[in-house]
């Protein structure tokens, strides 16, 4: 017997659904622009990967901001700091300068998730908008909100780890090893803060006496 009595059922779509909600800010911000930059500069050049990349990046935003869609935050971010890589990529002409600039964004990203965390939505909350659709009644939860200022240190120490491993392997291989080694090595790493993450959710909200339905929608009240 579950030693935590559910209270409330708040329920969320589809695995599908939400895998799409997810899949999609994640292409458009990271690995569509990663494999644009391999196959150009593999192709033609470093300077056509990075301005191909840059150029995928700004086309997504455009093209949301013409349809009057919301623009995931994660496709913000991204796409800004692009921008700067791009500037030094050009400017020096050094891929080892364009790709430490990311490797160094990992220990930015943990101090912002640090700083924010005194907000009443740290910035983790609000990217965590972009990759699943929470309803109002789960995030105005407080223990929601208690919840991702913990689970901020958590991702803090995640993107310290991945930062400085990825350096470590960016100052001893080459572009192309490089590439796929801390590809593999920044999603296993991020694969294991979102089960951690996961588990904590539940746990989480299980204390509370909060339960999740996945793909099941509350019966609606007929009337007459």
């Amino acid at each position: 017997m579950s030693p935590h009595r559910i209270t409330t059922l708040i329920h969320l779509p589809s695995i599908g659904s939400l895998l799409r909600h997810a899949g999609r800010p994640l292409l458009e911000s990271t690995l569509i622009p990663l494999a644009l930059f391999w196959i150009l500069f593999t192709q033609s050049g470093f300077d056509a990967g990075i301005i191909g990349a840059l150029s995928w990046s700004a086309l997504a935003i455009g093209r949301r901001v013409v349809k009057r869609e919301k623009v995931p935050a994660i496709l913000w971010l991204t796409t800004t700091l692009l921008v700067a890589r791009t500037a030094v990529g050009l400017w020096t002409g050094s891929a080892f300068l364009y790709f430490l600039q990311p490797t160094v964004q990992n220990f930015v990203f943990a101090g912002l998730l640090l700083v924010t965390l005194g907000f009443e939505r740290p910035l983790l909350a609000k990217l965590a908008d972009d990759f699943c659709a929470f309803p109002d009644a789960l995030t105005g939860h407080p223990q929601m909100k208690r919840f991702f200022k913990r689970v901020s240190l958590l991702w803090a120490a995640v993107f310290l780890v991945n930062g400085a491993t990825t350096l470590a392997v960016l100052a001893t291989q080459t572009v192309g090893n490089f590439l796929v080694v801390s590809t593999a090595g920044s999603y296993s790493v991020v694969a294991a803060g979102i089960a951690l993450s996961l588990w904590w959710f539940h746990r989480s909200l299980a204390g509370e006496g909060i339960g999740l339905r996945i793909g099941v929608a509350p019966p609606k009240l007929r009337v007459g």
